[in-house]
């Protein structure tokens, strides 16, 4: 029998549905940028304040099998990470050409799944959370209203429906097998001889499944023409929130399936490799910035996958650090090309002459990126994976991820010398609120470089 609900865990998530109703009510009420915007971020700091004061290691929606819903220091992270993605992209979108009401709503019913898929018990949950935060994506992509906006959004639609079937296939196998959905049941249970192979492909379909909407190879496609169709504050959440969103999922299964079906860590390791690999030398040929950056990401899913193999809390650890660099490259893209299009690496010929210090913050995330100084938060990441992979003895999967990562140094040298190239164009006016977003932003990326060690304890590496 369930026993009583626990409101006081479940205040972050009523605070991120709430502030997708007010908005939307809002908008009707007074259809203007400033206030729904402006809801969305108080909405959003009300969301990270509920999370850091409620109570840990509590859990409800329980029955004798296990728990729905269990929030612990992993989930206040969540919450907040993305609480806070949420309240950055919001503001990096005063210059963005969509209805705000509506805008806004879809990024607090994303922001509503991904606190609840951080607190996710069971497959069920897992799931639904997880749908949530990707649904309103297939509409903020389509909000620039052209053919390229219109083809990533059904680029991704395409790719997340079979990514998702591909994950419901696998959670009924594992159901079946395993007789449970609640993840603590799940690393505890062992199907008879019979059911192995069912049970090791209901893990692997469940885990394919799932890495695919981090833009995993072979459906990583979606994710260049989506990124560069989007609104550009929407391509930093998809490259930020929803990715985040995808390695929490992983994290999850994966801890309850990667010790009970040991194949899975062979799955996980090959789709690791192809992602890297396919995404530096996608990322080689690139002319445009946000495509570079898109592929980038697709390169950096796979470190991501790759840290999954053997320590869940170093691929959170990294995916908190890519975020916060990612974050800010893409604001950089959004104040230096205000007309709505991230345009070609060419475009940024010379910033640094017309705009030092967003030249300098694009530097910081690409060097980030990297895992160069001064990007000392990309450096520490890129140690924390390769630390994990040694000490879990997969040492030829440690080396393939720095042969990447020197590999991935073409182009980010590259696009960092043409900051600094001879140009006469004049500088761009920035708005405000953008400024501010992104000199955040910028803090937030120089504070975790000097002190990763607070990102580090954040989730119990």
């Amino acid at each position: 029998m369930i026993q009583s609900i626990d409101h006081a865990i479940l205040l972050p998530a009523y605070l991120a549905a709430g502030t997708a109703v007010l908005v939307f009510v809002a908008d009707l009420v007074t259809p203007r940028r400033a206030v729904s915007l402006s809801l969305g971020v108080l909405g959003a700091l009300a969301v990270i304040v509920a999370a850091v004061r409620a109570p840990q290691g509590r859990r409800t929606f329980c029955l004798p099998e296990g728990c729905s819903y269990v929030y612990d220091k992993q989930a206040a992270v969540v919450a907040v990470a993305f609480a806070a993605l949420t309240a950055i992209v919001l503001v990096l979108s005063a210059t963005t050409r969509a209805e705000p009401g509506e805008y806004s709503f879809l990024l607090a019913c994303s922001m509503t799944g991904g606190v609840v898929l951080g607190a996710a018990g069971d497959l069920i949950t897992l799931i639904v959370g997880l749908e949530t935060l990707t649904l309103p994506l297939y509409a903020l992509v389509a909000l620039r209203r052209g053919i390229r906006s219109a083809e990533g959004a059904l680029s991704l639609f395409v790719v997340s429906v079979i990514a998702t079937a591909v994950a419901l296939f696998g959670a009924a196998l594992v159901y079946a097998t395993f007789g449970g959905v609640h993840l603590d049941q799940l690393a505890k249970a062992t199907p008879t001889a019979q059911l192995v192979p069912v049970a090791t492909l209901g893990a692997v379909l469940l885990i394919a499944g799932l890495a695919f909407k981090v833009a995993a190879v072979p459906l990583h496609g979606w994710a260049p023409a989506t990124y560069d169709g989007a609104p550009l504050p929407v391509t930093a959440y998809l490259s930020t929130a929803s990715k985040l969103g995808g390695v929490i999922a992983l994290l999850l299964v994966s801890g309850a399936l990667l010790d009970v079906r040991p194949t899975t860590r062979a799955v996980l390791a090959v789709l690791a490799v192809a992602t890297m690999t396919v995404g530096n030398l996608g990322a080689l040929r690139q002319t445009r910035m946000v495509r570079l950056l898109a592929w980038s990401s697709i390169a950096q899913a796979g470190y991501v996958l790759a840290a999954l193999v053997v320590s869940g809390p170093a691929a959170v650890a990294y995916t908190l650090f890519f975020v916060i660099m990612e974050i800010v490259a893409f604001g950089v893209v959004i104040a230096a090309r205000n007309d709505g299009d991230g345009g070609r690496i060419a475009d940024y010929r010379g910033l640094a002459r017309r705009s030092p210090w967003l030249a300098g913050a694009l530097v910081l995330a690409l060097a980030g990126l990297a895992g160069l100084p001064p990007g000392f938060a990309g450096l520490f990441a890129k140690f924390t994976v390769v630390q994990a992979l040694v000490d879990g003895h997969w040492t030829w999967l440690a080396v393939i991820v720095v042969l990447n990562a020197v590999l991935a140094l073409a182009y980010y040298v590259r696009v960092g010398a043409t900051l600094f190239a001879d140009s006469d164009e004049a500088p761009t006016p920035i708005r405000w609120p953008i400024t501010a977003a992104l000199a955040i932003a910028t803090a937030l990326a120089l504070v975790v470089g000097f002190l990763p060690q607070w990102v580090l304890s954040a989730v119990g590496y």
